[in-house]
């Protein structure tokens, strides 16, 4: 690799085998390659040590960027990611909507206060151990899906923006989760065998009711159904997602399904079976659009859409509404469309950015 070729890269290392993996691979290509932690959340507990999850996965990675012998930094992003993420999550929580923090995650932390202090380091670019890919073509990069369909993360960063993503390369983006970790092996990285994180981003595994509790106080309510029977009573609606089945204690016969919460009335509504009509949708609006080229494409837009991470894609059809927003129409019903939750819209394996589901139109009427 000539000087040219050579890049100053600050890798994003969260302590996981993935960002571990990426900037091993970047060292091995010769580049000049900067590790560097985010802490952006002190308040969870490690559940094996009791000490604050942070700093173990700041261990972790202090321990491999050692192992690499690269310079090693900590940003502290406290401060911008409650402003940011999770103030965004309780204010949807709030009224009655399912957030997806792991999307505005990637916009406003990992890839723009992120980016900006790496920049200061001299960076040419960043990195991440998400699987994703990024090209460039016809002067602009395009967003696409990871090469393993079962690790692919493309979903959230579909909010991300050019001068986002032409600072970024996604070095575990081409590679099979099961080669990553033989990688990490190979490459003798501490993190070789450790397990992958779970939970709300930075935040990790937590009980969701008593981390909305924070700041949601308990307004008791009641479970109804679709006909207007009371059938139980929750502790207060935030918790629950449409197409939840457990945590309503609700016994007897055929299981019920969350399929709409009502902020107004302070409601839980439900139906019996999973296969109810009530939880499928072929139609739902969407706001806030974003489109990864700068530019939103030739409405209707035939694509691929999906409403969730590591669903199929499924073939949909998007148009614009006298409001301004988005109608995505599926060629099939879709499981549970959720307000608050993102859709993302694909062609092949480009993702062309997404939305945020508003409603969908098969919503209980009452």
């Amino acid at each position: 690799m000539n000087k040219k070729q050579r890049k100053t890269i600050v890798v994003g290392m969260s302590g996981g085998v993935d960002s571990s993996v990426a900037a091993a691979l970047l060292v091995a290509a010769g580049h000049n390659v900067i590790g560097a932690f985010m802490k952006n959340w002190s308040d969870t507990k490690d559940p094996l040590t009791g000490a604050c999850a942070w700093r173990t996965e700041r261990r972790d990675a202090e321990a491999v960027a050692a192992h690499l012998g690269i310079p090693f930094h900590t940003f502290d992003f406290e401060r911008e990611y409650r402003e940011a993420v999770v103030e965004y999550l309780f204010r949807e929580y709030a009224a009655g909507r399912t957030p997806n923090p792991d999307v505005l995650c990637n916009k406003y932390v990992k890839f723009n206060f992120f980016l900006k202090e790496a920049l200061k380091l001299g960076a040419d670019l960043i990195a991440t151990g998400h699987y994703a890919r990024v090209r460039q073509r016809a002067g602009r990069v395009e967003l696409l899906a990871g090469s393993d369909p079962n690790k692919d993360q493309s979903y959230f960063l579909h909010q991300l923006s050019q001068e986002q993503l032409e600072r970024v390369v996604f070095p575990v983006g081409g590679i099979l989760k099961p080669e990553v970790r033989r990688l990490a092996r190979e490459f003798g990285l501490p993190t070789a065998d450790k397990k992958d994180s779970q939970g709300i981003c930075f935040v990790g595994k937590v009980d969701l009711k008593t981390f909305l509790g924070r700041r949601l106080p308990e307004r008791p309510g009641v479970i109804i159904t679709m006909e207007g029977e009371v059938v139980g009573r929750h502790k207060g609606m935030a918790p629950f997602t449409i197409g939840q089945r457990h945590g309503l204690d609700l016994g007897g016969g055929d299981p019920y399904f969350v399929v709409e919460k009502d902020p107004l009335r302070n409601t839980v509504v439900v139906a019996r079976g999973a296969a109810h009509p009530a939880l499928f949708a072929k139609l739902l609006l969407a706001g806030d659009e974003h489109w990864i080229s700068g530019r939103a494409p030739r409405l209707p837009l035939r694509c691929e859409a999906r409403i969730r991470y590591r669903q199929p894609l499924q073939r949909a059809e998007v148009r614009r509404v006298e409001s301004g927003g988005l109608l995505v129409r599926f060629a099939a019903p879709q499981r549970a469309v959720t307000p608050g939750q993102f859709v993302a819209f694909y062609r092949g394996e480009i993702c062309l950015g997404g939305a945020v589901i508003n409603s969908s139109l098969t919503a209980p009427a009452r």
